[in-house]
């Protein structure tokens, strides 16, 4: 059974699928691992490091999938024109590729169409025993405590509260939107930094975990806040109603912020808008506005996805792909969930590949087989 392990080519991508703790591991479940050569230097792993935990290096892209039975990935195989290398044509039917996979992009299809067996590792469920698989929350972890540090990079004062002989500095107020993972990751970095932090979610839970952290929760709390959580742990849509009276709260606390962190995310859709143009015209000049939704559009009216810019003195921050700013760490914890993912799929006796499609695991992470989509999700409707 041979793994491969590519070099990501992605934009903005500095991590890479493998680290040499996994690679260990994958080693001693049987299988032969090939890495192809630099796939790991931009996360400050050699091919020096991977070689001594028992890996092949490969010359290029082909040589490192050709034969290989699981390709293991951070982003989705990118195609013709996306990137120096047409990975979807190197593909071969019946291979395995698990990876963060973008499921709701329209590139689906033509990963489906190579034949690979597909699974998307966003689609791993929130279970007690996939949690060490959960690629969001290990990366959204990361995103949140990298949010503050861009913030406090780009903030012309300072975080912590200081009493010098020459006076007192006021701390950083820090507003942070959405107390998912990186929400509570933000908080909790903000408050090591001294600022003095607030928070709001629409999610009911969350007002404890704000607490807990020592931060101050802002929420219109009606019969609709209630309710507004799913069975998975995600927020709900919120109605227009809701969503004025909450505006006009956060348009009152975010005046008298220093920093706003935007965290808001529904998976599949547009990300919600949360900051408008008035109330990033309402914030003080040097205010920073950081927006880990700028991918899926951004929580700010005013984000540029990829760009960092400035609007009524205030800056907007819409860097793409927090985690790979620590892309060390973010390989590391990323390589150990692709390395429990891959853990029960692997036939001890036998050491080759076993997959139970009646696994719940496995029923919601499969998007692609046997040449066509398979997720219920991502089927046409009616």
């Amino acid at each position: 059974m041979k793994i491969a392990v590519l070099k990501e080519r992605a934009p903005n991508e500095a991590r890479v699928a493998a680290s040499p703790e996994t690679v260990k591991k994958l080693i001693a479940l049987g299988a032969d691992v090939t890495v192809e050569a630099g796939a790991g230097v931009s996360a400050s792993v050699t091919d020096d490091a991977f070689t001594a935990a028992g890996a092949t290096i490969a010359k290029d892209a082909a040589a490192t999938v050709d034969g290989a039975d699981i390709i293991l990935k951070v982003q989705r195989p990118l195609g013709a024109g996306e990137g120096a290398v047409d990975e979807l044509a190197l593909l071969k039917s019946g291979q395995v590729v698990i990876g963060a996979l973008a499921p709701f992009g329209d590139h689906v299809p033509a990963l489906a169409a190579s034949g690979v067996t597909a699974f998307a590792m966003e689609f791993v469920p929130r279970i007690t025993r996939a949690q060490v698989m959960d690629v969001l929350s290990s990366q959204a972890n990361l995103a949140g405590y990298r949010a503050v540090i861009e913030a406090a990079a780009a903030y012309a004062r300072v975080f912590p509260m200081m009493m010098t002989a020459a006076g007192t500095v006021a701390p950083a107020k820090t507003f942070i939107m959405g107390v998912g993972v990186a929400g509570l990751q933000a908080i909790a970095t903000a408050r090591r930094l001294g600022g003095v932090v607030s928070a709001t979610d629409v999610r009911p839970a969350t007002e404890e975990q704000v607490a807990s952290l020592g931060a101050k929760f802002i929420a219109v709390k009606d019969e609709e806040f209630a309710q507004a959580q799913t069975s998975g742990g995600y927020a709900k849509e919120m109605s227009d109603g809701y969503k004025a009276k909450q505006a006009a709260l956060v348009a009152e606390h975010i005046a008298k912020q220093d920093i706003v962190i935007t965290t808001a995310l529904i998976p599949g859709r547009k990300a919600p808008t949360l900051v408008t143009a008035a109330m990033v015209q309402s914030m003080r000049p040097g205010s920073i506005i950081v927006d880990l939704a700028a991918e899926q559009g951004g929580n700010c009216e005013l984000t540029k996805p990829g760009k960092v810019i400035e609007k009524h003195g205030v800056t907007i921050i819409g860097t793409l792909n927090l985690p790979s700013k620590v892309s060390a760490d973010a390989s590391a914890l990323y390589a150990r969930n692709l390395l429990a993912f891959l853990t029960p799929l692997i036939d001890k006796e036998t050491k080759s590949l076993k997959i139970d499609e009646a696994d719940e695991i496995v029923k919601a992470s499969l998007i692609a087989k046997g040449g066509a989509v398979v997720h219920p999700n991502l089927l046409p409707k009616g």
